[in-house]
């Protein structure tokens, strides 16, 4: 198994370009992805496994149309614990990975714990999602909704 541990050496501007062009098209042909970084096609793949192995390219997927879906009603909440103890983060952070609707996860410093960032169809769904899922995670106190209207700037836009 590769060592996924941080790099002691910075990575140099090949690295850094093979990751800004991964970053926007994933499924780049690695010939392509040579030309347009300016080495071989051997090198260039000598590298992205590389990357891949160090844990930089953590992997590769699609980036979905969710209008098409029928999922293009975003929510984000603000989650207050009523504990915060190591033993109540973990429980709390073990329960949301199984809550499909939640799309996003993020510990806060702030006036909340937990910011949360939920896609379901529409409003229905999303407070039946708030009421019977996340009302009842564990050491959930309160929740605070923000509705989004709509996404200027994220991933796939």
């Amino acid at each position: 198994m590769a060592d996924r541990t941080a790099r002691t050496d910075p990575l140099d501007r090949y690295d850094l370009k093979i990751l800004d062009i991964l970053s926007q098209d994933g499924r780049l042909p690695v010939t392509d992805l040579a030309r347009r970084v300016g080495l071989s096609k051997s090198p260039c793949q000598v590298r992205v496994k590389r990357l891949q192995e160090e844990g930089y390219i953590q992997g590769f997927r699609a980036v979905l149309d969710y209008t098409k879906l029928g999922l293009d009603h975003i929510a984000f909440a603000e989650v207050r614990l009523l504990d915060t103890t190591e033993k109540a983060l973990r429980a709390f952070n073990l329960a949301v990975s199984d809550v499909p609707e939640i799309e996003e996860c993020h510990m806060i410093a702030g006036a909340f714990d937990y910011l949360l960032k939920i896609r379901t169809p529409d409003i229905a769904a999303y407070r039946r999602v708030l009421g019977e899922v996340i009302s009842n995670l564990p050491h959930v106190s309160s929740t605070s909704t923000h509705v989004c209207m709509q996404a200027v700037k994220g991933e796939g836009i």
